[in-house]
């Protein structure tokens, strides 16, 4: 079976649940405000793919930013805004100080407090004049009218001026500003990942009020929907990327694949709307950031189920039994893979991680690496929640954690049913 595992999931808090989509041609420039030069309405629509924002302003088969997506929380259910340019439904009344407000402060034309779903967070870092490209380029697409549905949220959540709170307490309001002693590549790839990347929205815990840990940014989380796990990009036991060479990294964010593996799940939507259109220049400045990050131990997640080491044993007799009926062809018998396309699974940290969720998903779901320019037709790997057992896929990922150099404990059936009940989307 192709069983692709080197899981570089940035997943987003604010793309939660939002399944790998069909491309979705942004709006022509051709429906530009007259005001706003054709360079600056290209840069804005850079800006935004480098955002992201289509993921969560576009239904599955709707109009580009026209809203509407369900984010479903821990606190209830968020409906993204329409922010085309229709002046009823979308932003077509705001003005650039409206924009700015939005994207800086987290705050609404009328003053309350976005919640902050809405990377914000992040957004704040974004410059003035980046702010008002992607402004000027969101003018220029097509209104469509569409009425903004209301947030689903529990009490007390439901209550906004309880935000304010939450904003004193967890939110910092500030452009980014040049490390003097890094250099400009650094500087554009930490701008690039902290700001509109919003990298840390993902890979980076977060506390029982929704906000990420202080201190443990980039060290890994649990989405809280789809149980994905976002693995820590410091710990090198975990897919810190110190160890990885600079040439993998652009690899992995522009195509999707590279030598050390590919990207699924969330993260290939990722790839998919947004990394694969960035230059390779600034993709280049994204991974030089990245693989600067400190090292430090992964974020502590909730343990799997543990076994017996009797259980441990018969599972791994049993796994290997299963491997070579279905994993062998494309895998091979020592692991090895056939990179890009069947990635290694010998010596592989994703697989070891402590928390199994990753290896588990994809053996019982499957799913594809993203399309991309760089690799327009990606192998993909075939879900087998309908042919084998919880029991064999228990068995198969447990011979998987730890075979070939790879140690980590076996996994239980008890956590592979779990995932049964999960849902994709």
């Amino acid at each position: 079976m192709s069983f692709a595992v080197r899981f570089e999931f940035h997943f987003r808090a604010a793309r939660c649940g939002v399944a790998a989509a069909a491309s979705l041609a942004f709006a022509p420039l051709a429906f530009a405000q007259a005001a706003a030069s054709s360079e600056v309405l290209a840069r804005g629509e850079y800006l935004t793919r480098a955002g992201d924002c289509v993921a969560c302003h576009t239904t599955r088969g709707g109009q580009p930013f026209a809203g509407g997506l369900e984010l479903p929380t821990p606190f209830g259910t968020l409906n993204t805004p329409n922010i085309t340019s229709d002046r009823e439904t979308g932003i077509g009344k705001w003005t650039a100080d409206d924009f700015w407000n939005a994207i800086h402060n987290g705050r609404a034309p009328d003053g309350s407090a976005y919640y902050p779903a809405f990377p914000y967070t992040n957004y704040t870092r974004v410059t003035r004049e980046d702010a008002e490209a992607i402004f000027a380029y969101l003018r220029s697409v097509p209104a469509v009218r569409k009425k903004n549905k209301p947030h689903g949220m529990g009490f007390p959540y439901n209550q906004r001026g309880l935000l304010n709170g939450w904003r004193a307490l967890y939110f910092d309001a500030g452009i980014y500003q040049n490390a003097a002693a890094q250099s400009a590549e650094w500087n554009r790839g930490a701008y690039l990942v902290q700001g509109l990347g919003h990298c840390d929205a993902c890979h980076t815990g977060r506390n029982i009020l929704g906000a990420t840990k202080k201190g443990a940014a980039f060290s890994g989380g649990v989405m809280p929907i789809q149980e994905w796990y976002a693995p820590s990009l410091t710990s090198n036991r975990e897919s810190g990327l110190g160890q990885w060479d600079v040439e993998d990294i652009v690899a992995l964010l522009h195509a999707g694949v590279s030598r050390r593996g590919a990207v699924y799940g969330p993260m290939a939507q990722v790839v998919h709307d947004s990394l694969q259109y960035l230059t390779e220049s600034d993709v280049r400045a994204m991974a030089v950031y990245l693989k600067s990050l400190l090292p430090k131990d992964a974020a502590a997640e909730a343990p799997p189920m543990r076994t017996t080491e009797q259980q441990g044993k018969s599972l791994y007799e049993a796994g290997a039994k299963v491997y070579e009926k279905w994993c062998v062809d494309c895998h091979g018998a020592s692991g090895s893979g056939m990179p890009p396309a069947y990635p290694p699974l010998a010596n592989n940290q994703s697989i070891a991680m402590e928390f199994p969720a990753n290896p588990v998903r994809l053996v019982m779901f499957g799913g594809y690496p993203p399309g991309t320019k760089k690799n327009p037709r990606p192998y993909g790997m075939p879900p087998f929640a309908q042919t084998l057992s919880n029991e064999e896929i228990a068995a198969v990922v447990t011979y998987i954690r730890q075979s070939w150099g790879n140690r980590a404990a076996a996994v239980s059936p008890a956590d592979v049913d779990k995932y049964r009940n999960v849902p994709l989307e």
